[in-house]
């Protein structure tokens, strides 16, 4: 068992950013070691039945949650599964893929924390919580550029799946490790994405990198573009760890320092101004910004990843 893959979960609502945080993950931990799962490929029904059904997609009854539990389960001992593909280009079904898992697997999706037998399966859970006015603006982005919707038909998704993201998606927010939340400096949703702020909670479930040697990081101490405080999230004890989009380059590599000599195999990654693949965001007319808020984050998730191996291979 010494060997087996180790399991990132990142749980987010739909177009809550975690494909974009995938990324830069999987190039941390090299493409080749990573095998990439969406859980959204479990649903039951395709876009026509869940129309007739009127259920949406965030709804438990509509997954094969028992199926994605027992591949997880698989996948976890090393052992290959065939998924089931469900394509969001036409909402319907495709035939389904061989998976044998790589070092690493990183889960994304709507309900991984949904049941108990999931949860249990991965090593390091994160959760994507963008305030909803900001997720509403990236669906709306999303799904009229990538999916053929209009603004229209995405506004009125999102009103009817708000009961479904109240009751089983944003609930799952505890079970994670690490919350994770950018959001606009000054509630300006309109900001650039590269120009976006986060707010990392970080629960005392894992064992985080000791930050408590970046708070002198400004001069008099209370105008830093980071900061690392004491929180209560959903009535636990966490700490929360800020970046702001304006952080300084000398500020984000002293942040880049503690993770790099608590865990070596992150030198590579350990200049992002070097690193250009880290923090990548598509700007408003495509082209290739970098945020510092993104790309400390794909850090600290891979961070705990590669931990992750530590404990278990020895």
């Amino acid at each position: 068992m010494s060997n087996r893959p180790i399991i990132l979960g990142i749980v987010g609502d739909s177009a809550a950013g975690k494909t974009t945080l995938t990324r830069g993950i999987a190039q941390v931990l090299g493409e080749d070691n990573v095998t990439v799962i969406c859980t959204d490929d479990y649903h039951k029904y395709d876009r026509t039945q869940r129309a007739e059904l009127g259920i949406t997609a965030l709804h438990p009854d509509c997954n094969y949650l028992d199926i994605m539990q027992q591949h997880l389960s698989l996948l976890r001992t090393g052992q290959p599964i065939l998924k089931p593909v469900y394509s969001h280009h036409t909402g319907t079904f495709e035939p389904p893929q061989y998976i044998k898992p790589q070092k690493f697997v990183i889960v994304e999706g709507l309900l991984g924390y949904s049941t108990r037998g999931c949860r249990d399966c991965f090593d390091v859970k994160v959760y994507l919580a963008p305030p909803e006015s900001l997720r509403a603006k990236w669906k709306i982005k999303r799904d009229t550029m990538k999916r053929g919707y209009s603004p229209e038909q995405v506004l009125a998704e999102l009103e009817k799946r708000e009961p479904d993201s109240e009751h089983f998606i944003r609930p799952q927010r505890k079970w994670a490790d690490v919350v994770v939340t950018f959001y606009p400096p000054n509630d300006d949703i309109d900001e650039d994405n590269s120009r976006l702020n986060v707010r990392l909670v970080l629960r005392p479930t894992i064992p985080h990198p000791d930050f408590i040697k970046i708070i002198d990081l400004s001069d008099n101490g209370t105008d830093s573009s980071v900061r690392l405080g004491l929180d209560r999230d959903m009535g636990k004890p966490v700490d929360v760890l800020e970046i702001d989009s304006h952080a300084t380059a000398e500020q984000v590599s002293k942040l880049e320092k503690v993770l790099c000599q608590e865990m070596p195999d992150l030198f590579p990654h350990c200049s992002l101004g070097g690193n250009l693949e880290l923090g990548k965001i598509t700007g408003t007319t495509d082209e290739i910004l970098q945020s510092y808020p993104l790309a400390l984050t794909q850090l600290l998730i891979s961070f705990h990843t590669l931990k992750a191996t530590h404990v278990h291979h020895f």
